[in-house]
């Protein structure tokens, strides 16, 4: 984050470090434990300003949560381009390599409340706030880079179909119940979005590792008035990676929190996530070579077709001061844009700049939300608005209007030649209707471009995903219409799924008659670092502390996180202490185990630890001494990921892959 920004950050930040108390009026106060009464045991009084406004101020600290992305948690960090991209643009922060930028992320569920879990099958919000010189742009996205409609006009409908059902207040944080599935059946447009969350990136193994996309086509605009589509992406330099759904659900009840701790504690210790923003550009020229239409926001543009070019890298590394302050009052919108970065006509964008402010100015409390500090652009700010509920600027002289000669016309407009924004100018043409594009009317060719691009535990994933979320509703009908659009993608998909579920296969095959790929779409096309991850040591017995001490060295050497874990707290003060127990750690909660022992009989503890880390596929790694003991456990010691071995550097070969799925 810049010097500009932090001071701006902190101008208003409250300390409570040897602060002498007082009322928000700045009245010292001599008495906080005891409200004014008539004597010791008579009636309060209502005189007693202090007790007043403390508990007025404690009835208001809850503002209204957002409809969609209530649960989110975010961080600050800076944004740095490679080389100048002034071909293509003339947004400041694009073109010039030498300037970093400060920004601001928040991740997020959709579904779900703010008290929902981290770790439900949903999409997750990616937004990113730019504080760049020439104002603030906002890049509002997701996990996944489609949506489930086309227009605006349909959002309250999807929104109010995956919400928890009205009548009931069920279920929350998910999608598993009729209304949604019903909406699925009855809107086609929504079928290519559903396939990717339910597929593997619908529960994403933490915010590190998820890609980030702007969704729509917006325009980059260069300094001669040239124009392109684009799309932006966040690429992870951690890597992807997903959890699987039985390890997500049982983290639902042993870490609530699970996604946005893994955030807050990885930048804490220095462990700095990193993004390179990535564009894949197309001409005006080339806008209708395609065989989707690329304003449609259900579509990708496939990378095979339309490479992504790395153009800059995001750091995340610095946590906020509160959560509530910075987190909470963030207030996105894809209507804040900067010189060079126009929109394009997509249609659910174009009623998204609508939507945003209304949301915000119902969120924050009236008009003056942009000047809640987490929201002020780094840049000074000059208009001729005033008052408003929440206003905080002083704002002087008598003149508050455009145009003016009392104050020599300021604020003035400024030239696009002098950095005044200025629309790209767009010829268009037409009757006033309410019509969808034809082009817009493929529903089915992508998402089968999506199953064919998966590997084969992957598509097995979202058949899971499927017959979990379909299975769970109680309708029969509603079960039977979803697989009947699923039988219009992919017909193994449809079969394996409506047996699941226990509804009919439809009796004629209508899938989309294609074996396209994109190279692009598997998650396994991410290479994984190691640095990052997660160890837990289970410990069987009585270990020496000279063997604790080499697996901490090895793990503190590869940049590993990791716990050792026992029967009993021992040395919680070292590197090497046993810091967990079996009581407080669970395998679901790191991403891969190691097993050391005496010798001894293993305990049962152990024996469920390395049970259900083998049956989640992570990497397991067995001592010598613990292999005779374990084998009446329900694992293979000669699987696939499965390593015998008292030297703690195995644990680099044991990482050659995140997941073994030829178990």
């Amino acid at each position: 984050m810049s010097n500009k920004k932090k001071d701006q950050l902190n101008e208003v930040e409250k300390s409570n470090d040897d602060k002498v108390m007082t009322t928000n009026n700045g009245v010292k106060v001599s008495e906080d434990e005891n409200t004014l009464t008539v004597g010791e045991r008579g009636p309060s009084l209502l005189e007693d300003f202090h007790f007043r406004e403390k508990i007025m101020h404690f009835d208001h600290e809850r503002i209204p949560e957002r409809v969609v992305h209530a649960r989110g948690f975010g961080a600050h960090g800076e944004f740095q381009v490679y080389e100048d991209l002034s071909k293509y643009t003339s947004a400041d922060f694009l073109t010039h390599p030498e300037k970093t930028t400060p920004l601001f992320v928040r991740f997020s569920t959709v579904q779900g409340s703010k008290g929902s879990p981290d770790t439900v099958r949903d999409v997750r919000g990616f937004a990113t706030k730019f504080y760049t010189d020439e104002g603030i742009f906002d890049l509002v996205g997701n996990d996944i880079p489609v949506f489930f409609i086309q227009d605006a006009i349909k959002f309250p409908d999807l929104i109010h179909a995956v919400k928890p059902e009205p009548h009931n207040e069920m279920p929350q944080g998910g999608t598993a119940h009729d209304t949604f599935w019903d909406f699925f059946a009855q809107n086609p447009e929504s079928t290519h979005t559903a396939v990717w969350a339910m597929s593997d990136r619908g529960i994403p193994k933490d915010f590190r590792q998820v890609e980030g996309f702007g969704v729509h086509t917006f325009r980059l605009v260069n300094s001669e008035g040239q124009s392109y589509f684009v799309k932006f992406h966040w690429k992870p330099l951690q890597g992807l990676e997903s959890l699987v759904w039985d390890e997500a659900q049982i983290l639902h009840g042993k870490d609530v929190d699970f996604h946005r701790k893994d955030l807050y504690e990885s930048i804490e210790k220095g462990d700095y996530p990193e993004w390179e923003l990535g564009l894949q550009i197309i001409r005006p020229e080339q806008e209708f070579d395609f065989d989707f239409d690329i304003l449609d926001p259900t579509k990708i543009w496939p990378e095979d077709d339309v490479p992504v070019q790395r153009v800059g890298k995001m750091t995340l590394n610095q946590n906020v001061t509160n959560v509530f302050d910075e987190t909470e009052q963030a207030a996105f919108h894809p209507g804040h844009i900067v010189p060079g970065i126009d929109f394009s006509n997509d249609p659910l964008l174009q009623g998204r700049l609508f939507s945003y402010t209304d949301t915000q100015i119902t969120r924050l409390g009236g008009p003056n939300f942009n000047q809640i500090p987490i929201n002020r652009p780094v840049n000074e700010v000059h208009n001729n608005q005033r008052e408003g509920m929440h206003q905080t600027s002083v704002n002087k002289g008598q003149v508050a209007y455009h145009k003016n000669a009392l104050n020599n016309n300021d604020p003035h407009t400024t030239p696009k030649e002098e950095g005044g924004y200025e629309h790209y100018q767009e010829k268009v043409e037409g009757r006033k209707i309410q019509k969808r594009s034809e082009s817009f009317k493929d529903y089915y060719s992508q998402a089968k471009l999506y199953l064919n691009s998966l590997t084969q535990p992957e598509f097995d994933h979202t058949v899971d995903g499927f017959s979990f979320e379909i299975g769970m509703c109680k309708s029969v009908m509603v079960k039977q219409n979803a697989v009947n659009q699923l039988n219009k993608v992919d017909r193994t998909l449809a079969e394996r799924v409506a047996k699941n579920v226990g509804v009919e296969v439809p009796a004629e095959n209508e899938e989309v008659q294609s074996d396209a790929k994109d190279s692009k779409l598997t998650m396994e096309k991410f290479d994984i670092p190691l640095a990052g991850h997660s160890v837990a040591v289970a410990v069987n017995g009585d270990i020496s502390a000279d063997t604790l001490k080499s697996y901490a060295k090895t793990f503190t050497e590869h940049k590993l996180n990791y716990a050792f874990v026992g029967q009993h707290p021992k040395d919680i003060s070292e590197d090497y202490g046993i810091t967990e127990t079996f009581d407080t750690a669970h395998p679901t909660l790191f991403d891969s185990l190691i097993v050391l022992s005496d010798g001894s009989d293993i305990l049962p503890p152990v024996e469920e630890f390395a049970e259900l880390t083998y049956k989640h596929n992570k990497p397991l790694i067995v001592s010598q001494a613990a292999e005779t003991n374990l084998a009446d456990a329900k694992l293979n010691l000669t699987a696939p990921g499965v390593f015998v071995s008292d030297d703690p550097n195995t644990i680099v070969q044991a990482f050659d892959r995140a997941r073994y799925w030829d178990r």
